[in-house]
């Protein structure tokens, strides 16, 4: 009896040393690793992930510059809220369920949510092409928000894929600075080819195109991407998912998006336009309840303090200005300067060149200066740049203000972008880079769309007592520029507040570690 007693507990020991094994062993490295890749094959990788975001841009820009084919199509050309919609559902999808998507990376692996992305995406963006056979703007929104969750899947595995490959170090965040450099050039091929279809075969060839592009690059990605890269949960399975927090988080989000957005076209007096933003706004208190108690929350909440609090806000601010900055460029080029697609296009091409100088920039800008530094430069170019371009006079030629505002935007655009990246990725374990990654990109992507939300709404509101005509358009535009002009401001106040207080606390603790230092002299003297 005692023998089989002991048999027992020994068979029990080793289950526990297995599993205790188990839990604790390190995921196995990557294959090659950053040593010992080769220099084609780490540039190839670096350019999938590039990709993602140049997909991702490219989308943005497919319904600015061919909106007026586009609206006449589905029978709103007269309509500019149900036009701003176009491009704030494929934003308000790609910002809200990148949340969701970082998590999932974390849990089931980097590389297989990169690669659904692109699938996902690529069928989606099919789908918008098919739509286009309609007549119904419905319809076309619908399939525009579901091509939005393949890059909220793609973006945030993408730079987690970045951040769990390398160590920290100045190749990592040229890496992450370059994610953020194309994406001004990804809108300006968007833009380009959109407009060429537009005008030569017809608008729904750019989904077309942009579809099969999508799906062929996820199938490659599995032979460019190293095996094994990024940390997989030690809890594989949906019993580690926060679905509590992912119900309360999107619905919230995708509530207050939604009401934003519609408001402009339906009136806010319409019941359900309100009932559904006072819905959204109570999922988020209930969604930070659920997170501060969660074991594996979906956003841990202390990160949305201090200094990666700051950076969001900051980012919040400049991107909503950058999307009334980017829809209203276009609308005045196209219905104020009479550019066709291509034209307004080509206009927005040094947009790639000082995009990519600002990303480099600012890799080596931090490591120079404090990061709130950093940040508030980037809020100053917003605010400049939708300055220019937001009192540019009626007729000016496009080398004065507008040439030198699509420079300075596309510079706040690539130094917040990156720094975003890098102290977000900096403030997280290698077992959270996919939550890392998908904090940043939802604030870029749905500060965008509501951004749209809140300039079509005043758009709406200082017009619709005005008898229509170019001149009531016109006036339109000017109130939605000042409300990105407004909206630049507060980023860059924000900024100001955490540049004061990051050089405070720098200042602070650099005279402790003096007195510190003088202490132990003294202490070894004596």
């Amino acid at each position: 009896m005692d023998n089989s007693i002991d048999i027992i507990q020994t068979k029990s020991e080793k289950t526990n040393d297995i599993v205790q094994t188990t839990t604790t062993e390190q995921p196995p490295s990557p294959t090659p690793n950053p040593e010992t890749i080769s220099t084609i094959h780490e540039i190839l990788f670096v350019s999938f992930m590039c990709l993602s975001q140049i997909l991702t841009q490219a989308a943005v820009a497919q319904t600015l510059n061919t909106s007026i084919h586009v609206s006449e199509t589905f029978n709103v050309a007269t309509k500019p809220g149900e036009i701003s919609w176009f491009s704030a559902a494929f934003s308000m999808t790609v910002g809200t369920f990148i949340l969701i998507s970082g998590r999932l990376g974390d849990m089931y692996g980097y590389k297989k949510l990169y690669m659904i992305g692109y699938i996902w995406f690529g069928i989606m963006s099919l789908l918008c092409g098919f739509a286009g056979l309609t007549t119904s703007p419905v319809f076309f929104d619908t399939m525009r928000a579901l091509q939005g969750i393949g890059p909220a899947i793609m973006m945030p595995n993408s730079l987690a894929l970045i951040g769990s490959f390398y160590p920290e170090s100045m190749k990592k965040n040229l890496c992450m600075a370059a994610i953020g450099a194309v994406a001004p050039g990804g809108f300006v091929l968007g833009a380009l080819f959109s407009g060429l279809f537009d005008m030569k075969t017809g608008w729904t060839w750019t989904f077309w195109v942009c579809g099969m592009v999508s799906i062929g690059a996820g199938l490659l990605s599995f032979f460019v991407i190293p095996k094994n890269v990024g940390h997989r949960s030690s809890d594989q399975g949906w019993r580690s998912f926060d679905f509590g927090g992912s119900i309360l988080g999107v619905s919230g989000l995708v509530l207050i998006n939604f009401a934003f957005n519609q408001g402009p076209n339906v009136g806010w007096k319409t019941p359900y336009v309100y009932v559904l933003l006072i819905v959204g706004f109570l999922c988020l208190p209930a969604f930070y309840f659920v997170e501060k108690r969660v074991t594996n929350p979906l956003v841990p909440p202390e990160v949305l303090k201090g200094d990666t609090g700051f950076v969001l806000g900051c980012i919040a601010a400049g991107w909503s200005c950058f999307g009334i900055w980017i829809f209203y460029q276009f609308r005045w080029a196209l219905l104020v300067d009479n550019n066709n697609p291509v034209i307004a296009a080509v206009t927005n091409i040094p947009n790639a060149f000082a995009g990519i100088v600002a990303a480099a920039t600012t890799a080596i800008l931090l490591t120079k200066l404090p990061s709130a530094v950093v940040m508030f430069i980037a809020m100053i170019f917003f605010l400049v740049g939708i300055v220019l371009m937001g009192t540019r006079p009626v007729g000016q030629i496009y080398w004065t203000q507008k040439f030198f505002s699509v420079i300075i935007q596309s510079i706040g655009m690539d130094m917040s972008f990156p720094a975003g990246c890098i102290l977000l990725s900096q403030a997280f374990p290698p077992g959270q880079q996919g939550i890392a990654g998908s904090l940043v990109a939802t604030f870029v992507n749905y500060s965008i769309s509501i951004g749209l939300g809140l300039a079509g709404t005043v758009e709406y509101y200082t017009t619709k007592d005005m008898e229509p005509g170019l001149d009531t358009t016109i006036h339109g535009m000017r109130n939605a520029f000042y409300m990105g002009m407004g909206l630049a401001g507060l980023g860059v106040v924000v900024s100001a507040v955490f540049m004061v207080i990051q050089l405070l606390n720098r200042k602070n603790s650099g005279a402790s570690e003096k007195v510190e230092e003088t202490s132990t002299d003294n202490d070894s003297s004596v």
